[in-house]
């Protein structure tokens, strides 16, 4: 069955282009022009949606959140024509798996999706470390504290870490598995997904913990 996109974004013309050239890459596409129609399409959630950030009424940040809300394991990717790290920053803390600046090519954007649909160890529905327990079909995790969803992205960063427990992890491994790029992305989004993804555990009561290694990447480690 293909994978659903959902395109949000009220240029037509530019919305056009993504819709043809994602159904020529096999997925099944429909596309709104507005955050409200983008909300009533959730009655059944797509795998992804693209949603540009200069929407008329709801802006792409707050239909965002909104999105996530209502499918936590759903991937987001932002389209904007803002650069600037602050506007990057506040997608992704609105519950953005990925960010693209317009004018962008087209591969890059099939590569980002690809990225989001990426699917580790198919078979394997719970994966536990130490004290943490990652839940691979639901992208949640849960300890002693509790129990949490991660975006897509936080999850698969997480995953990646996990599963090369007390490993060093370099940022152009985790970019180029997590990302599907170790060329078109900043490296600094690795560090701001990492900060994420430590503010989870910490907030489930997980013992487990990403160091820092500078210069090289991250290790991920957890109690017994």
């Amino acid at each position: 069955m293909a994978a659903r996109i959902l395109v949000v974004d009220d240029e037509a013309e530019m919305a056009a282009l993504i819709v043809r050239g994602l159904g020529d890459e096999g997925y099944a596409v429909a596309s709104v022009g507005d955050g409200v129609a983008a909300l009533e399409a959730m009655v059944s959630p797509p795998d992804v949606a693209v949603v540009d950030v200069g929407l008329p009424g709801m802006s792409g940040f707050e239909l965002c959140r909104r999105l996530r809300e209502r499918a936590p394991g759903m991937g987001i990717l932002l389209l904007t024509a803002r650069d600037a790290v602050d506007d990057r920053v506040r997608g992704l803390d609105a519950g953005a798996d990925d960010y693209l600046t317009k004018p962008f090519v087209f591969a890059e954007l099939a590569a980002r999706i690809r990225a989001l649909r990426r699917r580790e160890a198919m078979g394997v529905p719970q994966l536990e470390v130490g004290d943490l327990r990652l839940d691979l079909a639901r992208h949640r995790i849960a300890s002693s504290g509790g129990e949490l969803a991660l975006s897509r992205t936080e999850f698969d960063l997480l995953h990646l870490l996990a599963t090369r427990c007390d490993r060093v992890v370099s940022r152009p491994e985790i970019l180029e598995s997590v990302w599907d790029s170790a060329a078109h992305i900043d490296r600094n989004v690795v560090d701001q997904y990492v900060s994420y993804v430590r503010r989870k555990l910490a907030a489930v009561g997980s013992d487990a913990a990403i160091t820092t290694i500078r210069g090289i990447g991250y290790r991920f480690s957890a109690e017994s």
